[in-house]
């Protein structure tokens, strides 16, 4: 065989090892990018705030993030917002690729953080009125997007169902922590509504919780209790399991209807609720972290807002010799008969 023929035949063959070589390394390479392991780090206040959680990871195991195959979450919880400080600063010295907190406290200690690094937050059931948090919805800014508690919308419907399901109410008792962040935005929302609807917010700010029961008490041995309903606020002293069982209990004892802003009130004595679902709140914040994974930068990516949910315990209602309008009830996320 002569020279020609052999060098024909050797180039014959190693055309289509050569074939074989490339597409082993092009296997490889998609292979190498398949088996990234996303960390995500979840900072979270305790209590009813968990469900956000369950929400949020739940979504991403249907977008594709399997955890112990492609995702790893490291979650830290507390409700002292030293120790979020500290769990926030933890998360960002090991690097994840991504800081998911909620509600307020853990999105302020996640932002400051994260702040001079590349870790991007996404958040959860935090109100944006009244900081700077975001440049806009639409339009965040920075490293960070999310899901906002529209805590303004939120009061001024509260007020408003209220008087739907119980006109004669005048009088609206309205306590709140008067340094609660919510707060200023909630009544700037809340005063023009009352005012529309011809209520008197009947406002006490206090700086501890236990003056609720103080000013309740006073109140109770009047001949006058001086208001025809309670009315929750979005502060941790409406929404803590002691600070709404004194509203409730004091609600019960004088017949008066009790509006609520958490499920969980519902089945504690309040007339009804309206808030918003944590569990879709976290499903809500997950289409954002997959983003901001997939290398979209936060802060292009516009805030969700969610909807608000109603629950109407009717058997409250009934107890108080309240006929809940028709239209709400087929309204109603949930009737509790």
């Amino acid at each position: 065989m002569n020279q020609s023929k052999t060098n024909g035949m050797t180039l014959k063959m190693w055309i289509p090892i050569t074939w074989i070589v490339l597409a082993a390394i092009l296997l490889s390479g998609c292979g190498a990018h398949q088996a990234k392991v996303y960390h995500v780090g979840i900072l979270s206040a305790g209590g009813s705030f968990v469900a956000i959680g369950d929400g949020f990871k739940a979504q991403m195991t249907k977008l594709g993030y399997i955890e112990g195959q492609n995702i790893s979450y490291n979650m830290q919880t507390s409700d002292d917002p030293a120790k979020e400080q500290v769990m926030a600063k933890q998360l960002v010295d090991e690097k994840v690729d991504l800081i998911f907190a909620f509600p307020a406290p853990p999105t302020a200690a996640a932002y400051s953080a994260a702040q001079g690094t590349n870790i991007p937050v996404v958040f959860a059931y935090y109100q944006l009125e009244g900081n700077n948090l975001v440049k806009s919805v639409q339009k965040p800014g920075g490293n960070i997007t999310g899901v906002r508690y529209p805590g303004p919308e939120l009061i001024s419907h509260r007020l408003q169902l209220l008087n739907e399901m119980v006109p004669q109410v005048k009088r609206v008792w309205v306590g709140y922590d008067k340094n609660g962040a919510n707060n200023p935005a909630a009544l700037d929302a809340l005063r023009p509504a009352a005012t529309s609807l011809g209520i008197t917010l009947v406002e006490v700010p206090v700086t501890n919780q236990g003056d609720f029961g103080t000013d309740l008490a006073t109140r109770a041995g009047s001949a006058d209790l001086g208001i025809d309903a309670i009315l929750t606020m979005p502060d941790s002293f409406n929404t803590s399991p002691d600070g709404f069982a004194v509203l409730s209990k004091f609600a019960a004892a004088h017949n008066l209807p009790l509006a609520g802003g958490l499920a969980s009130q519902a089945q504690q004595g309040a007339l009804f609720i309206n808030g918003t679902d944590f569990n879709n709140v976290g499903e809500l914040a997950a289409p954002l972290a997959d983003k901001v994974l997939k290398g979209i930068p936060a802060g292009t990516i516009p805030v969700v807002t969610p909807e608000q949910t109603l629950i109407i315990n009717n058997k409250v209602a009934q107890a108080l010799g309240i006929t809940v309008p028709a239209g709400l009830l087929n309204q109603a996320d949930q009737v509790i008969h």
